[in-house]
């Protein structure tokens, strides 16, 4: 995973000025009070949704792998977030479904705080194929956050990530369903949805009758991958595998956690210190699970041919 690169703190609100429960039961009086006034506002736009800790692997990990998500990381007391998100939504809706703005309350989400390890607000992360590929802090003008989204949406399209939508109001995107057989189309709709087990079924039988598809291959790999780590809790199973290093499926799971919130090469090096210690069976086992985490990632990528290098130092 690449580190976040041009950070500027340039109107950034420190998070550490913020955890006074007066403030948070002053919060949640405004935001019962702005839920009321919106409530008659109309439907919210298709392109800028609020992610919560339960939706984040569905809104962002998982749709990442087929629109790029910009990441808004804020809060209501937080001044040069009302300057910037104003900003990021005009664009987003510009974009018309190029990308997908998801928006981030710190205070209501603060594991997802913890996760982006944000010290300050506001953050933007630009998140492409479940990987972060940029990101910056404080407020920017619109000329320079317009920029910003230019270069990660050249980054999507670098790391095979198409990049869809941009249509003019009216048009439709027909002609652009009709690029993928229809059981990958369903398969498509249903990780959109978030019923993980009917893009598996639709992609499973895609791959059965068809000839080989990659991209049904990866995306299998990745509704897999999401399937598992939707049934466990992050802390629980990053508990277990500290307290019993020899519980195969314990590291495994925390590698999955790994691997779903961007970070390959944590995912990999676990795996791969288990096919080093284990045998048999066991080793086996971790070796499988690590091939099919590489399917998650394009085949060329840099961090799969070190791993596929090393996995193959370690079984020969």
């Amino acid at each position: 995973m690449q580190q976040p690169r041009d950070f500027s703190l340039y109107g950034a609100a420190d998070l550490g000025a913020r955890q006074s429960a007066a403030q948070r039961r002053q919060q949640a009086a405004r935001n019962a009070s702005t839920a009321a006034e919106g409530a008659d506002a109309g439907p919210a736009s298709a392109f800028v949704i609020e992610v919560t800790e339960e939706t984040f692997n569905t809104e962002v990990a998982l749709r990442s792998r087929t629109t790029p998500v910009i990441v808004d990381l804020w809060a209501d007391w937080c001044g040069p977030c009302k300057q910037l998100s104003p900003v990021l939504e005009k664009l987003a809706n510009e974009a018309n479904g190029a990308w997908v703005l998801a928006k981030i309350d710190v205070d209501a989400n603060p594991r997802l705080a913890q996760a982006f390890q944000a010290q300050s607000i506001p953050m933007v992360v630009a998140i492409v194929g479940g990987q972060m590929v940029d990101a910056f802090l404080g407020a920017m003008p619109e000329s320079q956050v317009r920029q910003w989204v230019t270069q990660v949406l050249a980054v999507a399209e670098q790391l095979g990530v198409e990049v869809a939508g941009g249509q003019p109001a009216g048009d439709t995107d027909e002609d652009d369903a009709d690029l993928l057989p229809p059981a990958l189309a369903a398969a498509r709709d249903a990780m959109e949805a978030g019923d993980f087990d009917a893009a598996a079924a639709a992609l499973e039988k895609a791959i059965a009758d068809g000839p080989p598809d990659p991209l049904a291959k990866s995306w299998l790999a990745q509704v897999n991958l999401m399937r598992r780590v939707s049934a466990a809790d992050p802390t629980a199973a990053s508990r277990a595998a500290a307290a019993h290093p020899e519980d195969i499926d314990a590291q495994l799971l925390v590698a999955d956690f790994a691997m779903a919130g961007g970070d390959a090469e944590q995912a990999f090096d676990r795996v791969l210190a288990v096919v080093k210690r284990s045998s048999g069976e066991e080793r086996n086992k971790a070796r499988l699970h690590l091939l099919d985490l590489f399917e998650v990632l394009p085949p060329d990528d840099d961090r799969v041919k070190k791993a596929r290098t090393q996995l193959t130092l370690l079984l020969f």
